[in-house]
């Protein structure tokens, strides 16, 4: 039987979209793409963090080799949740490096300090390093080719804070104004190291750099290859402006669309323990590291797995 709303309700006029383009209300929060089902997992637990974004695996030792079935069941988990928790994993970093293997070639990172290898890379923060991560980003989205995920692992943890956030983009695209969705459709933006990094080098190290990764264009919004979905792939950190736009309506635009990774309904926030690992689709979500544990040490170690070109 139909519910009878208020009237005042029925009253309620459609809003104007605000100039960041979010609006308050119902949010279409869907994590799979409109053809697919979601199945029961056989080969592990998983546990939800929330209803869109971010699951908690268990049943799972990451010392030890997957199997081909095992590797398949959590590619599914990965593309159905974006990003995968794992708790009481005391991994080295060469079993972190054969996990990530598993789903491609690894990547290096020319432009921050390593771990055991040129595959891993540390992020060694306290009181004379403070955190720089504390902005939503895609990782390397200034390489023709970024990164498909990472897998991070925590060698040391504060003893408060030094959480991460991840956002999921393909809800953050579902969720544009329909007219902002059409200008942004076929638009392509140039992602360039040189916001995130320029701070780190002097100007004959940046110049090497510069002429070794130009900057690239990708579109703004990509399909993922594996689950066909709409990404928003746009980020503060690394994407400068919108081609064939000028200046100020690019930065207005951007400045909309940064926004979205917001919302924390498209969000899951992850406090990490020992031997707590988290390992992300980085073409479907954003991150971000909360830097609230100064001056205590907070020391991480990323492998991050060879992509494909957007498109």
């Amino acid at each position: 039987m139909p519910v009878e709303l208020p009237e005042r309700v029925h009253r309620l006029r459609p809003a104007e979209v605000p100039a960041d383009g979010i609006l308050e209300g119902p949010r279409l929060l869907s994590r799979l793409h409109e053809n697919d089902r979601s199945h029961a997992y056989e080969m592990f637990t998983l546990c939800p963090l929330g209803p869109l974004i971010g699951a908690e695996i268990t049943g799972v030792d990451l010392r030890r080799p997957l199997t081909a079935e095992l590797r398949e069941e959590l590619n599914r988990a990965l593309l159905e949740w974006k990003v995968l928790f794992f708790r009481d994993q005391d991994i080295t970093a060469a079993q972190q490096r054969a996990f990530a293997r598993n789903w491609g070639p690894l990547e290096t990172n020319p432009f921050l300090p390593s771990g055991d290898s040129d595959e891993v890379t540390r992020f060694a923060r306290g009181a004379g390093m403070p955190g720089f991560e504390n902005i939503w980003h895609t990782d390397v989205t200034w390489r023709p080719e970024p990164a498909l995920g990472s897998v991070l692992r925590l060698v040391e943890v504060p003893p408060l804070g030094g959480d991460t956030l991840w956002a999921d983009m393909a809800a953050a695209y579902d969720n544009l104004p329909a007219d902002v969705r059409e200008r942004i459709a076929g638009l392509a933006a140039v992602h360039d190291f040189v916001p995130g990094f320029a701070r780190f080098a002097d100007h004959d190290l940046l110049a090497r750099w510069q002429d070794r990764f130009p900057p690239v264009e990708h579109p703004v919004v990509r399909t993922h290859p594996e689950t066909g979905r709409k990404t928003l792939f746009v980020n503060q950190a690394f994407t400068t402006h919108i081609t064939g736009l000028d200046r100020d309506e690019s930065d207005r635009l951007l400045r909309l669309l940064f926004a979205q990774a917001h919302v924390p309904e498209y969000q899951v926030r992850f406090s990490w323990r020992p031997n707590s690992v988290a390992f992300w689709d980085n073409r479907a979500t954003q991150h971000y590291a909360v830097n609230d544990y100064h001056p205590h040490a907070r020391v991480a170690e990323r492998v991050a797995i060879a992509g494909d070109r957007p498109f």
